[in-house]
Formats: structure tokens, sequence, C-alpha cells
């Protein structure tokens, strides 16, 4: 069955680790046959919530920006990959603003499997724990949401490091195996 896939890359670095995980993550899914679109939140103007609460009233987000569009695709996929790079312990604030400005629709955001890209230059998984709890966080709040696949892309500092990797191929095939 093909599925329609998003991947919202945190990265601020085109070509960063994180990105070029979700990169591996997308050639795998399109070879499977499935439909994917990667958006680099670093490329999108998306202003932080303001918890101006408009959107009770109106259903929509009082700020015009291009979280509409990234809002619509989240609603509409099948599969959400969530990438950071971890940034003292967390998930990167490109990636934050965009799951709190879901705020205005969340509810319309369910049934999602979802997959988590994490990278670090750390050595340890550990230092990853929070930034997926804030991913686990925000999917427990998708109703019917399905955690399906984590990679921890550890050991990685400069852009591109991730190439010489075994997570590289791992991104690949989960997302050849979605």
């Amino acid at each position: 069955m093909t599925k329609k896939i998003l991947i919202l890359s945190g990265s601020p670095r085109k070509h960063g680790n994180s990105d070029l995980l979700c990169d591996e993550f997308m050639r795998g899914a399109l070879e499977a046959g499935h439909i994917v679109e990667k958006i680099r939140i670093q490329e999108k103007k998306v202003a932080y919530c303001t918890a101006c609460y408009a959107c009770r009233k109106t259903g929509s987000c009082a700020i015009k920006d291009d979280m509409a569009e990234i809002m619509e695709r989240m609603i509409s996929c099948d599969v959400m990959v969530l990438a950071s790079p971890v940034y003292f312990y967390s998930i990167d604030a490109q990636l934050k603003t965009v799951i709190d400005r879901s705020l205005c629709r969340w509810r319309e955001v369910k049934n999602k499997e979802m997959f988590y890209i994490m990278t670090s230059a750390d050595e340890e998984n550990e230092c990853m724990d929070t930034t997926l709890a804030c991913f686990r966080g925000y999917a427990s709040c998708i109703g019917g949401a399905v955690e399906k696949g984590i990679i921890y892309g550890t050991g990685v500092y400069h852009a591109g490091e991730i190439k010489e990797t075994k997570y590289m191929h791992e991104a690949y095939e989960m997302g050849k195996n979605v």
C-alpha cells in the first residue's frame, strides 16, 4: 500500500547530519513506492506561537506564515518523520516551533505512523533522552499515533560526518520498510 510520508527536517544546516538522514529515509521510501515530501523547516517562515488562542474561536492560526501549508501536510500524511539535531540534550528550536504552532489544529493530526531521527555529537544514546521524550510527548497528543522507528545518530558534529556511519544505511532501510 502506498503511503503519504511527511518528513519534517528540523536541521538548521542544509545537508547537516540529521538532514542527510532524512534524505536517506526519503530515498528508501521513494524506492518502496511511497509518496514522500520533505520540508526543511529552516527554509520556511514559521513564527513562534504567541498563545493568543484566536484559533479556539476561528479554527485557524492568527499568524499568517508558512505554517498553514505545513499544517495541511501534517494533517494529510499517513507517516510523519520528525528529525532534529540534539541541542543541549533537547529538540532544536526550528522543529519545536512547528510542533507548538500545530496547536491551532492539533486534533486534526491523527492516525500517524511516527518515525524519529536524532543526531548528536555525543557518543551515547542517553544524550537523546529528552529529545525523544519531546517527540513522544507530541505523538501522545496525536490520536492513533504509533511509534514505528528511531534512529540515534551519535558521534557526529560537523556537517556530513554522518555519511561515514551505519546510520545512513539504517535510515535508508527504515524508509524502505515503512
